[in-house]
């Protein structure tokens, strides 16, 4: 029986959710019944040969110069009329503007799009074009349940035409103590400090670390040993350090650069906290409550769905850096609470956002629309 060819299409591969999310079909999906392939603008650090290691061939095709530069699409139809896929699936914006016109271009008899963003700052004229995306897909994929009812209630999309698969983590394994004490010794965090921690891009309009330099600022005279870890790099790195500086906390922050496994960062955090203003699902939650920890967020977006709150962890208005040091010291005088938290976390991210569960998930839409589609 002849293999289901899968064509993703992504804008970049470089470090983030929705390339490991690829990464997890690429690795986990029946490679009986499933040949996959991934086409992108450009492709960056590791994931390309984890890629390839898969048997998931990459093909970067050029970033696009602008809005009328037609020479990456021109490479990328010619990779779809090679490859022949039966399914396209395109993620993030223009990962669904290049599945959808590259699809129709080549009839390619199964289109995917994946709404994978919360999009709260979204111009109308960038919804109308979601909007006609969706129309010409075949069916649109929501990370969560607010990016569900954003595709039926702003977008008006049918209902038949949308599913909800919930983002998947891969279940970590145990951290390495030896990387773990050196990353200790690495940010000089001692055994009495109380570590706030987050991982994220540094683009403060989304994920607005600035609120938790200003919560560290505020929680300080009541929690002296409390030190903020802040895992990863972006655009705003500097004028968080300068904030950080004029605030008169950059000793008890920590700036951790970019980590390709996070995993050990988990182990130096007693609480984590996410402040960001928006937010489709949030797949460091999920990583951070895999790891045991209790969680503070904000109440944006897909949060909620994941975050259960008041049992998994505490949950506070955007843009309100008082509530977030009110909640993470609410959780520091309360070791019995964390630790009750981070069990319930743990628990229920690994049964309700577990990778198999989304790969099952993601199987079963690709053999109901390849049945419905290609068969006919």
């Amino acid at each position: 029986m002849e293999k289901i060819r899968i064509l993703h299409c992504l804008e970049t591969i470089g470090s983030g959710g929705v390339e490991q999310r690829r990464l997890t079909l690429a690795r986990r999906l029946d490679g009986s019944r499933y040949q996959q392939s991934l086409v992108c603008t450009k492709a960056v650090g590791a994931l390309p040969a984890r890629f390839a290691e898969a048997g998931c061939a990459l093909h970067a095709v050029g970033v696009f110069r602008g809005v009328l530069d037609r020479e990456p699409y021109r490479r990328a139809l010619r990779v779809v009329r090679e490859y022949r896929p039966h399914i396209i699936h395109g993620a993030v914006f223009e990962g669904v503007s290049m599945a959808t016109i590259l699809g129709r271009l080549s009839g390619v008899p199964v289109i995917i799009g994946e709404e994978t963003s919360d999009p709260v700052d979204r111009h109308w004229r960038a919804h109308l074009l979601f909007r006609l995306l969706g129309a010409l897909s075949h069916q649109m994929v929501a990370v969560s349940p607010a990016v569900e009812r954003y595709l039926l209630e702003r977008l008006h999309l049918p209902r038949a035409k949308v599913t909800l698969i919930n983002n998947g983590v891969a279940e970590p394994a145990p951290p390495d103590e030896r990387q773990v004490s050196a990353l200790r010794e690495r940010f000089e965090l001692a055994p009495e400090h109380f570590v706030i921690g987050t991982v994220g891009r540094l683009l403060d309009r989304h994920k607005r670390v600035s609120d938790l330099l200003y919560a560290l600022a505020a929680l300080l005279p009541a929690c002296p040993e409390a030190r903020l870890l802040i895992v990863g790099r972006g655009p705003d790195e500097g004028m968080l350090r300068e904030l950080a500086g004029r605030l008169g906390i950059a000793a008890q922050v920590r700036f951790a650069g970019y980590q390709a496994d996070p995993q050990p960062c988990y182990a130096l955090m007693d609480v984590f906290a996410l402040a960001s203003a928006m937010e489709a699902f949030g797949l460091v939650l999920v990583e951070a409550m895999q790891a045991g920890l209790p969680v503070v967020a904000t109440r944006v977006g897909g949060i909620p769905g994941v975050v259960d709150e008041g049992k998994s962890g505490l949950l506070v208005p955007p843009a309100r850096p008082q509530a977030l040091a009110e909640a993470i010291l609410e959780l520091r005088r309360d070791p019995l609470r964390r630790r009750a938290m981070g069990q319930v976390g743990q628990v229920l991210a690994n049964a309700k956002f577990g990778a198999e569960r989304y790969v099952r998930e993601v199987d079963w839409l690709y053999r109901r629309l390849a049945a419905q589609r290609i068969a006919s």
